[in-house]
């Protein structure tokens, strides 16, 4: 393998790492989405929105990360879905702007909304967040309608080489009932999350208890969709490249061969899967164990990772064009020149101080559980 193959396999796997991070980071979305569930009263509440309220900037901070590296290190993807599925994006970036400003205003004396209103706003994020994620990520296996022409480059008057092929830009991926099953998995993943972050963050034990009990349905629904939407990938046809030609073209059980043959991503894959189980088990069987967050977070970042990197190794092409097979996109056609992918190589060198400090921040907010006598005593609260 060249320098410069390399290097577009080491950013493949620097985006999937920081998407499946995201996934993990959900676990914000999740918990918002069970405010009006779990929380019975307005100090269940309040501890509920703290909690959360205390690690949604990571999870905006990666979201905006993951669309830098991406465009970054691909820009023709970035043009492509960023730039062409724009009323999805769109959306996404709405519902957590409406998620900041909800954070910051709720609790307001004096806000023309009302709390309830803006609760209601974190709610919204809560599940147009994860499902339309979920959704987009979802397009990695089954297809985005836009089509390529690099000759536009020349036209002066327009030089634009991608294009949506229809009106809906991007809105259509919700037309594949595919798309909204693993968006369905992903926001039931982000509400396991959330419980089991709950637990580990906040000292209430009716609170906990409700916690606990939502693991059932939800976990329930989570395996439903998750399940159906693996096996499915795993025996539909996928995007294959031949490396020779750059020529794509669908080959039968693409995805599941893509796990065979690199053993190592598959291994990956089974233990984030397992980890998931067990974080979510050792919840409901322990009523005192409180670190299912842990191992739950860390298989989900691990499963992920894996789901990704099969969509753009072993010669496949990461976003698949149904409109035109040839206009799909593949590590190869839509990365960075090589000088550039080298210097941002050297700059990932930084990550992992970055990853220590959001870790040592991370331990410092939560050195000390939430419960009903902070809120009381007031300081910065939601």
């Amino acid at each position: 393998m060249n320098a410069y193959i390399f290097l577009q396999h080491y950013w493949w796997f620097v985006v999937s790492l920081l998407g499946a991070l995201l996934v993990f980071l959900l676990f914000v979305q999740g918990g918002n989405s069970l405010l009006f569930c779990l929380g019975k009263t307005e100090e269940q509440k309040k501890m509920m929105i703290n909690s959360t309220g205390r690690k949604w900037e990571f999870t905006f901070t990666t979201l905006v990360t993951f669309g830098g590296a991406f465009f970054a290190s691909f820009p023709l993807f970035y043009s492509t879905s960023f730039g062409g599925a724009y009323w999805l994006w769109m959306i996404i970036l709405f519902s957590f702007v409406l998620q900041a400003v909800s954070y910051e205003f709720q609790s307001k004396a004096g806000n023309l909304l009302g709390k309830t209103t803006y609760r209601t706003f974190l709610v919204i994020n809560g599940v147009v967040g994860p499902v339309l994620l979920g959704g987009a990520v979802s397009t990695f296996f089954t297809g985005s309608n836009f089509y390529i022409n690099k000759g536009n480059i020349a036209d002066a008057a327009m030089p634009v080489i991608s294009q949506w092929a229809n009106g809906w830009h991007g809105l259509d991926a919700l037309l594949n009932p595919w798309n909204v099953v693993l968006g369905l998995a992903v926001f039931f993943l982000a509400r396991i999350l959330g419980a089991l972050y709950f637990i580990n963050n906040i000292n209430e034990d009716d609170l906990v208890r409700r916690c606990r009990r939502a693991l059932w349905g939800n976990t329930a629904l989570f395996l439903l969709f998750f399940l159906a939407f693996v096996i499915r990938t795993l025996v539909a046809d996928g995007y294959a490249v031949r490396p020779e030609t750059g020529e794509v073209f669908m080959e039968p059980y693409k995805y599941l061969t893509n796990f065979l043959q690199m053993p190592v991503v598959l291994l990956v894959f089974l233990v984030g899967v397992v980890a998931v189980l067990w974080g979510i088990i050792r919840t409901l069987w322990k009523p005192t164990f409180d670190k299912g967050i842990w191992f739950a977070g860390a298989g989900t970042v691990l499963t992920v990772l894996a789901l990704l990197l099969v969509t753009g190794y072993n010669n496949t092409a990461y976003y698949p064009s149904t409109h035109d097979l040839q206009s799909s996109l593949t590590l190869a056609n839509s990365c960075s020149s090589r000088f550039t992918l080298k210097v941002m190589a050297y700059v990932s060198i930084l990550v992992p101080f970055v990853l220590a400090y959001i870790f040592y921040a991370w331990r410092s907010i939560d050195n000390r559980k939430i419960d009903a006598k902070e809120m009381e005593e007031g300081g910065h609260a939601y």
